[in-house]
């Protein structure tokens, strides 16, 4: 029997490093290529060793899909493709393509210009990497090569982000990468045909979580907001540079207009501006209201949302600053928090999910002394030797030296979700959407997906593969059959239950094999077609009863009895000595051995069906 197999290289039970190696029909397929930023070791990238000891990954992969530009899911492709070594197809949507090397960009001087790692990506990799990106678009089927066909669905999350339906033959599989089932200000809801996939492989980050209205957790958000300026605060949000930011920036810009407040919010330099020219490139990407009003207002134009400079973060006086990363693993919303986390005054409010080992996941864990890294350089000098101090011109030598703190934490952390993942609510939700054969779940924490698989194995398999472990799904390979309008429409007419695509419904007609193609017909329709000529099957059947009567009076009594019984049905005496019952023949003969025990033949055609249970004699 055909196998599908699913081996997660990242993300399983675990969020972040999203990689799955996905074999179906002879086809090898890797489904993101992203990095985990809790680790800044080896474990920060997939372990593609699994895949290949040694040798380029272009010979054991056909293709590699990103669904979208987060870099969990992104954030090794340069290292994969230049470092490791694959040259095969890379596909992405357009928006990902445009915003992926922008992150990826901003990833590498954080690690290697900021905090001096070597044996990093370089930029000229992102470029070379990026040639290799064939663009999708929704609902546009991609032949791979001759056998394997993929298919982008709309997946909400963030601009640009897909759903992947790949196919092989017969066999399928759905990867979901992040997707969220409710429309927000900015972005739609996630969407997929009734594709019936062998396998849907979805994440999980929120699991166990049914969320609250969202109009109640934007009123909270605002409250606390906005208690906190009042106190004279400052409120740090860390986000991503695209999605969730936009987002609240849309709510804040809304509720400055409404309020008249003074307080000055600022985002990261560049982003904003960056941000309105995708949003405007791809308008076609974003929820119906913003495509209908954006030629006479821009959303993404902010009245009251300006640039940040780092020298503003130690300006007196309440504010607002949305900051990049949002887990607070690095970059300016760090510095930020570093400033501020010793005022009690001030606010940090986490929008999102946080990867464990992150300073956001550690301080959503009550985590109120942390341990900080850092870098200093110290100089030695050293004199030649019998040569006074004051008689030579020494040499500097610098060196760089790690060093640890520890920053208490006073100010306050709230947990506001506003994260873009679809909740258990919503898995359910595309599931019943994509009515898959079998679940794979991924992305998500141990614990929370084994609740969430106990809740779906109530109707379908459910598997959810820790890293290196290979999920194994046999399948019934299902044959395509057309069947003729007219044959349906008798089907339809001899009544019964609609068809129901968990209760199959048995068909009766003729299967006509035509150029590789298979068709079920009516039997008159397949003669048509194929100029042959009908042959009637009838079946026989003898029953003995006794009777002293002769041969001809007990055919006349079983016709009298017949025609008692059998109103409305056609019944014939014929000359022949035979009774027809429409096209039931009734013959009567004596036994040879005794006269009184007579032998009726009756014979019929399949088709003939009669209501009656009486028996034929009185």
């Amino acid at each position: 029997m055909p196998e599908i197999k699913v081996t997660p290289l990242g993300a399983g039970q675990d969020v972040g490093r999203s990689c799955i190696l996905v074999s179906i029909g002879g086809k090898n397929i890797m489904l993101d290529c992203g990095m985990h930023m809790g680790y800044n070791d080896d474990r920060r990238f997939p372990d593609f060793s699994y895949i290949t000891q040694n040798g380029r990954l272009t010979d054991f992969l056909d293709c590699l899909i990103i669904s979208h530009f987060h870099l969990d899911h992104c954030g090794a492709l340069p290292y994969m493709s230049e470092m490791v070594g694959y040259d095969g197809p890379i596909y992405m949507t357009h928006p990902t393509k445009a915003i992926c090397p922008i992150l990826l960009e901003d990833f590498r001087k954080i690690t290697v210009d900021k905090k001096g790692e070597t044996n990093f990506f370089t930029s000229q990799m992102i470029k070379d990497c990026m040639k290799k990106v064939i663009p999708l678009n929704l609902h546009q089927t991609v032949q791979v090569d001759d056998e394997l066909e993929i298919k982008a669905y709309y997946a909400g999350h963030v601009l640009g982000a897909a759903m992947v339906h790949i196919k092989v033959g017969s066999e399928s599989v759905v990867y979901t990468g992040d997707y969220n089932m409710t429309p927000d200000r900015h972005l739609g809801a996630a969407w997929i045909d009734k594709c019936r996939p062998d396998i849907l492989i979805s994440e999980s980050t929120y699991a166990t979580t049914i969320r609250d209205s969202k109009r109640c957790r934007e009123r909270d958000f605002l409250k606390k907001v906005h208690e906190s300026i009042e106190r004279g605060g400052k409120v740090l949000i860390p986000v991503f540079a695209l999605g969730r930011a936009q987002e609240l920036c849309i709510l804040l810009e809304t509720f400055w207009e409404r309020m008249n407040l003074k307080a000055p919010i600022y985002f990261s330099t560049g982003l904003t501006e960056k941000a309105n020219h995708y949003y405007k490139l791809f308008i076609t990407w974003t929820n119906q209201k913003i495509r209908k009003t954006f030629v006479q207002r821009n959303m993404f134009e902010f009245k009251h949302i300006k640039a940040f400079d780092r020298s503003y973060a130690d300006n007196p006086g309440p504010m607002v600053v949305f900051a990049t990363p949002g887990m607070l693993h690095a970059g300016q919303s760090l510095q930020i928090f570093k400033k501020w986390a010793g005022n009690e005054k001030n606010m940090v409010i986490m929008p999102g999910y946080c990867v464990q080992g992150t300073i956001g996941h550690k301080i959503l864990n009550g985590q109120r002394k942390l341990e900080m890294e850092g870098r200093a350089t110290v100089r030695f000098f050293f004199p030649p030797q019998n040569t006074s101090l004051m008689s030579y011109r020494f040499t500097l030598y610098f060196m760089l030296a790690d060093w640890l703190c520890f920053l208490d934490v006073k100010l306050q952390v709230e947990y506001m979700s506003f994260s873009a993942h679809a909740d258990a609510k919503g898995i359910m939700q595309l599931i019943r959407m994509a009515e898959p054969r079998n679940m794979v779940l991924v992305h998500g924490e141990a614990v929370k997906m084994e609740f969430l698989k106990g809740k779906i194995e109530q109707e379908f398999n459910c598997y959810m593969p820790a890293n290196g472990e290979t999920v194994t799904v046999t399948t019934n390979p299902s044959v395509p059959v057309d069947i003729s309008l007219n044959l349906l429409k008798r089907e339809m007419a001899l009544g019964g239950p609609l068809p129901d695509p968990k209760k199959p419904r048995t068909m009766h007609g003729t299967l006509i094999m035509k150029e590789n193609s298979l068709k079920l017909v009516s039997s008159e329709q397949a003669l048509k077609e194929l100029g042959l000529n009908e042959h009637q099957l009838r079946f026989t059947c003898r029953v003995q009863l006794q009777d002293p009567h002769s041969d001809p009076d007990t055919l006349h009594r079983i016709y009298t009895h017949l025609k008692s019984v059998l109103k409305g049905y056609t019944i014939q005496h014929l000359p022949d000595g035979t009774v027809m019952v429409e096209s039931i023949v009734i013959k009567v003969s004596s036994s040879a051995e005794d006269p009184n025990t007579k032998v009726l033949l009756l014979s019929w055609s399949y088709q003939v069906k009669l209501s009656s249970s009486e028996s034929i004699l009185p």
